[in-house]
C-alpha cells in the first residue's frame, strides 16, 4: 500500500514517518512549512505531494498528525483536502488529538465519499516517536483495525484497539486529562510547599518512594534542577486538549470540576506568557503568582 502522511514536519509526525520508511513502507508527504524538518525523510525515499488532495487521490491510507480539530478539518474537507477527489477505498487515520464531535462529522462526510475515517491518537513523547515506541489508541471497526494494525506497528510499541469509531479520541482526552491533572497539581504543590517553608526536593524524595510517583511527576520535578524540558509538550497544546475534554463532558451534561480546574491552571499559565513553552513551565507560572522561588535562575528558561 501507498501511505500518505500529513504533519511529517511536526515533533510526533516526523518520527512516525521516519519509522514507516525504515520498515519499508512507501510514503508520500506534504510540506506546509519547515521543509528542512523533512529533508531526511525525502532523502530516505519519501515522495512529496503538492497538497492533501493529491495524497487522497493516490494513497491507500493517509495518516494525519496536526495540532487539533480545525487543522484536521482543513486538510480533510477544506479546499484541496483529502476528500476533494479521493481514491476508492481510501482510509484516513487521524492521529491528532481532536474533538470527538468533529471526528463524528468528518467520519460522516468521509462515508458519503466512500472513504473510511479512523481516529487513532498518540501517546508518549517525540523521543518515543523517533524511536518507533509510541502508544496508539485506535477507534475502528474490527476489520478496519486489522487492516491498519501492521502499518501502525511500524511506529508503535503498543497499538490498542480501544473500541469502535470515535473511541480513540475519547480515550485520548481522558488520558491527557489525567496526565495534566498530575502536572498542574505538582506545580501547585511545589509552590505551596516552598511558601510553607518546605524543601520541594524533600517532597520529590518522598513521592519517589511511594505510590504517588509517576514519570510525569518526575518530569515536573526536574524543574527544581533547572530543567524545563522533561516533558516536551507545548503548554498551549495541553490547554487545548483539556478544553476538548471539558467540551466532551459538557456535551453529555456531566460535571467536570477537576477538568475545569486543570483547564484554568493551564489557561492561567498561558495568559502569563508561558503558552509556547513546555508543560513544566507550569512551575514558572506558579512562581509568578505565588512569589515562590523554584526554578534555579541559571536554568535555560
Amino acid at each position: 500500500m501507498k501511505i500518505g502522511y500529513i504533519g511529517a514536519s511536526g515533533l510526533m509526525g516526523h518520527g512516525m514517518a521516519k519509522n514507516l520508511l525504515a520498515k519499508g513502507q512507501q510514503v508520500a508527504i506534504t510540506v506546509h512549512k519547515q521543509r528542512d524538518r523533512v529533508q531526511d525523510l525525502l532523502d530516505a525515499g519519501a515522495t512529496l505531494a503538492a497538497n492533501a488532495a493529491e495524497l487522497g487521490e493516490t494513497c491507500d491510507v493517509v495518516l494525519i498528525c496536526v495540532t487539533g480539530s480545525p487543522q484536521v478539518e482543513a486538510v480533510v474537507s477544506g479546499a484541496n483536502g483529502l476528500l476533494s477527489n479521493p481514491k476508492a477505498g481510501l482510509v484516513i487515520v487521524d492521529c491528532s488529538t481532536s474533538e470527538p464531535h468533529s471526528t463524528t462529522h468528518l467520519r460522516e462526510l468521509a462515508h458519503g465519499k466512500g472513504v473510511t475515517f479512523v481516529d487513532a491518537p498518540l501517546a508518549r513523547s517525540p523521543v518515543e516517536a523517533e524511536a518507533g515506541r509510541l502508544n496508539i489508541m485506535v477507534g475502528a471497526e474490527p476489520a478496519v483495525f486489522a487492516q491498519l494494525e501492521p502499518i501502525l506497528k511500524c511506529c508503535a510499541e503498543n497499538v490498542f484497539h480501544v473500541g469502535g469509531p470515535g473511541a480513540g479520541h475519547g480515550i485520548k482526552l481522558l488520558n491527557n486529562f489525567i496526565g495534566q491533572a498530575i502536572c498542574t497539581a505538582t506545580a501547585e504543590a511545589f509552590a505551596v510547599g516552598k511558601r510553607a517553608g518546605i524543601d520541594p526536593k524533600q517532597l520529590v524524595a518522598l513521592v519517589g518512594a511511594g505510590p504517588v510517583n509517576s514519570g510525569l511527576f518526575q518530569a515536573m520535578a526536574k524543574t527544581l534542577d533547572g530543567d524545563l524540558t522533561g516533558l516536551k509538550f507545548e503548554l498551549d497544546n495541553a490547554r487545548k486538549d483539556i478544553r476538548y475534554y471539558t467540551h466532551l463532558a459538557e456535551g453529555m451534561g456531566v460535571p467536570t470540576l477537576m477538568g475545569e480546574a486543570v483547564h484554568q491552571s493551564l489557561s492561567m499559565a498561558s495568559a502569563l506568557g508561558f503558552g509556547k513553552k513546555f508543560v513544566p513551565s507550569l512551575v514558572e507560572a506558579q512562581e509568578r503568582i505565588t512569589g515562590a522561588s523554584l526554578v534555579p535562575k541559571t536554568s535555560n528558561t
